[in-house]
């Protein structure tokens, strides 16, 4: 199955090549596929902020390699490098609010910088650990594809219909994705009827990204708005719902794409399995419960504009990136670590303290 998957690999956003960055802006798919060339960290934080980069694994790439780019920037500039390495890490920190991969990534490349001893070469260091950070995250999805896989064949093996919200593919990873990357999984095996994607909005990373994706992979995919998903649970026969996470708790609480929460409320009124696929460093055990997720909320704008042009009243905006789905809703998280069944703090502490056991 992994060389399968590995020669499936279609779509790729993030490339590290003559240390530059270079990033498949996703502002602009489908239509113009065009990568932006980061050589400083400040274009990092613009290209995280500004979601020409986004999904949790992806973001804490690019910091990772923002971070490279820093410490070269810095070492040029000779004394007092240290304080503007740290100025750049607050930078990076603060684009993005709720992805804990972001922090995660953050933390180990600190810790790699900490740990650079006399005479070695601390710009070699830290490019290795980011290159290692996004080699570990392309692991990552291939084992949990295959963890996923087994799942559905366990409760399920023949033909099924599946529903994605968002983009949890190869553009939000450093690899096959994760959502995406168990579907892709489940395409090779036959065992994909049918994929329900919905638009997502306001930034359609559903009809824009996951459609794309998944087309390109040849499985077949029906876009539907977000408000059709209830209705589509009920008439069209889905066995599942498989989402990605920006950040889940200690107790199994998932902070995912906007949409997600009422979607797992809706597969739990019409008897649809919920799989939450998510690497382990999605998983934050310093929050107690999704209460404690710091949740971003973006311009208004984003709501009230279509394509730069204004199509709504001029009224008061509550435009939430994220929603918090209890974990009491959820019937399996997927990590590279391992199955969580029916996730809770004590199941998630326990896979957490382990290495990808089964």
């Amino acid at each position: 199955m992994r060389e399968r998957l590995l020669a499936a690999e279609k779509v790729i956003g993030i490339r590290w090549r003559d240390g530059a960055l270079h990033l498949l802006d996703q502002r602009l798919l489908p239509a113009h596929e065009h990568w932006l060339v980061c050589t400083e960290v400040g274009e990092v934080v613009a290209a995280i902020r500004n979601m020409a980069v986004r999904g949790a694994p992806a973001i804490g790439i690019s910091a990772a390699y923002g971070l490279v780019l820093a410490m070269r920037e810095r070492l040029a500039e000779g004394e007092g490098w240290e304080q503007s390495l740290e100025e750049d890490f607050m930078a990076l920190a603060e684009s993005r609010p709720t992805a804990a991969n972001l922090f995660w990534a953050l933390s180990r490349m600190r810790e790699r910088w900490l740990r650079v001893r006399p005479g070695e070469n601390a710009l070699a260091a830290l490019d290795a650990e980011a290159v290692a950070i996004h080699e570990s995250d392309r692991e990552a999805n291939l084992t949990m594809a295959q963890y996923g896989v087994e799942l559905i064949r366990r409760h399920q093996g023949s033909e099924q219909t599946f529903f994605t919200h968002g983009n949890a593919g190869a553009l939000a990873s450093g690899g096959i994705g994760t959502a995406l990357g168990v579907l892709r999984a489940a395409q090779l095996e036959g065992m994909v009827e049918r994929v329900y994607v919905d638009e997502t909005r306001p930034w359609l990373q559903g009809s824009r990204l996951t459609a794309w994706e998944l087309a390109n992979e040849g499985v077949a995919v029906t876009l539907c708005a977000d408000s059709a998903a209830a209705h589509l649970m009920k008439t069209k026969g889905i066995t599942w719902v498989v989402v990605g996470a920006e950040c889940i708790a200690a107790n199994g609480d998932v902070a995912a794409k906007i949409g997600t929460y009422q979607l797992a409320v809706a597969a739990m009124h019409h008897g649809v399995r919920f799989m939450v696929v998510a690497a382990s460093t999605s998983i934050d055990l310093n929050l107690e419960s999704g209460d404690d997720i710091v949740l971003e909320e973006r311009h208004a704008d984003e709501l009230l504009d279509v394509a730069g042009e204004r199509v709504a009243a001029c009224v008061e905006v509550a435009n939430p990136v994220f929603d918090v789905t209890p974990a009491d809703l959820i019937d399996v998280i997927v990590t590279e670590r391992g199955i969580i069944e029916r996730p809770d703090a004590a199941k998630i502490a326990q896979r957490m303290c382990r290495k990808r056991l089964h």
